[in-house]
């Protein structure tokens, strides 16, 4: 009995560890409040349900959603159905054969609904819709950060004890990565006229948070950095099957030679894959230490696109850095200070500039974009020993990259493995130099 129980107890002690583990896994410790609030308002009550403003708010400072957009489900808790959709759709309409005359928009049990596609009528339209569900990170645009759309539901409740709150949330942006909590009541939201004069209110709201966890989104990371310095030869590269192994057949997609695949048989084209590489990354940022100033030094970064199947559209790079507080000007990028942990300026967003390199193409010779930034010195912390001109971590477009091991980083040339001079060449040096000063 007493080992059954011990087995008992380890077997709880390891599934408490497992949910722990679980729980923690989504906390990103550079965006730390970063995720997706999607706010539901009802803003009138009709005969047999509600008119409510569904809006979906990206609070992440640099993971944003790019096509083909998001897609938010639900399951309702009654018999409730979608009358009616403004800014928005339902991917399906489900069986509605118990109606006649108005047939609902929706009668599915767990209906999903996306974003409208831009150039949608204006009657169909609301305020934040039709962008084809494409969402900015909150640091690049707050005022792209936000979607809304309008639902009628009917056969629902009609007061607020009535209504029944949707249940098991679910946000694809596009794929998985995003786990929702459960809807929880809220004060109702307040809105303010145009000409500031009157504030009206909801009449209920819940909020529903999501968070995101790159574990779920994908097995294998999506980018790594490579890294090099002007005072040492060695190129330092990802490491070997970062995002996976050439041999790997769970990957998805093939994996191709430097060109573009043939058209297969019948004119239909091959899939687009990731280009071979010995990391199988579709992303690798290079750092390179490029020049050394008396007050200044530059870093170059260059972001290089393996993936033959995807342009990124309002791609962002994030890096941490002990220096950015002193980083004086960059070029051809945008920047901006994050600030995750309050007075300690050491983490830095950059984004392309519009109509010129905000759009990372495709694998080849267009695909890749580059900037050079310039630090100043200070005299307390700045050195080019011990891989301190590195970065520590990169992320891009919200994905943690892979770094290579510190002991691999390009290091000052050693000291130790320098000529020793010998006395007597150095007598002959110092005697030169006299006889040559008193000519």
């Amino acid at each position: 009995f007493l080992s059954r129980f011990t087995t008992l107890l380890l077997l709880l002690s390891l599934l408490s560890a497992a949910t722990i583990f679980t729980s923690t896994e989504a906390y990103d410790p550079l965006d730390p409040t970063g995720n997706i609030t999607v706010k539901w308002d009802i803003m009138s009550w009709t005969p047999d349900g509600y008119m409510a403003v569904v809006t979906l708010y990206n609070f992440q400072q640099y993971r944003h959603i790019q096509a083909p957009g998001w897609s938010l489900g639900w399951t309702w808790r009654k018999r409730e159905v979608i009358w009616d959709v403004v800014g928005g759709q339902t991917t399906e309409q489900g069986d509605c054969s118990r109606f006649k005359g108005n047939i609902p928009h929706c009668c599915k049990k767990k209906p999903t609904v996306v974003d409208l596609l831009p150039g949608t009528p204006y009657n169909k339209q609301v305020a934040n819709c039709c962008k084809g569900g494409v969402l900015s990170s909150w640091a690049q645009d707050p005022s792209a950060a936000a979607a809304s759309f309008q639902l009628s539901v009917g056969q629902a409740g009609t007061t607020n004890k009535t209504v029944r709150l949707p249940v098991n949330f679910t946000l694809q942006a596009p794929g998985p990565g995003y786990t929702c909590g459960p809807a929880k009541v809220v004060k109702p939201s307040r809105f303010t006229t145009a000409d500031k004069r009157r504030v009206t209110q909801a009449l209920m709201t819940w909020n529903v948070t999501c968070t995101y966890s790159q574990f779920l989104a994908q097995k294998t990371p999506t980018c790594c950095v490579s890294l090099s310095s002007f005072y040492n030869n060695t190129i330092v590269p990802c490491p070997t099957c970062s995002c996976g192994c050439k041999s790997n057949t769970t990957l998805s997609g093939s994996c191709v030679n430097s060109v573009v695949p043939n058209p297969g048989k019948n004119g239909l084209a091959v899939p687009p894959a990731v280009q071979c590489t010995h990391h199988m990354c579709p992303i690798r940022v290079h750092w390179h230490v490029k020049l050394n100033y008396k007050q200044y030094w530059r870093v170059k970064i260059t972001i290089t696109n393996f993936n033959y199947a995807m342009n990124y559209s309002q791609w962002n790079l994030v890096a941490q850095h002990p220096n950015f507080d002193n980083l004086t000007q960059i070029f051809s990028f945008n920047a901006k200070s994050l600030n995750p942990y309050a007075s300690i300026n050491d983490t830095m967003i950059m984004w392309g500039v519009k109509f010129y390199n905000d759009l990372l193409m495709q694998a080849g010779p267009t695909g890749n974009v580059q900037s050079e930034l310039l630090f100043q010195k200070e005299t307390e912390s700045f050195t080019f020993e011990k891989g301190w001109a590195f970065p520590r971590r990169i992320y891009f477009n919200g994905d943690n990259c892979v770094m290579p091991p510190p002991d691999a980083y390009p290091w000052l040339p050693n000291a130790s493995s320098r000529h020793i001079m010998s006395p007597s060449i150095l007598v002959t040096a110092v005697l030169s130099a006299l006889a040559f000063l008193l000519k």
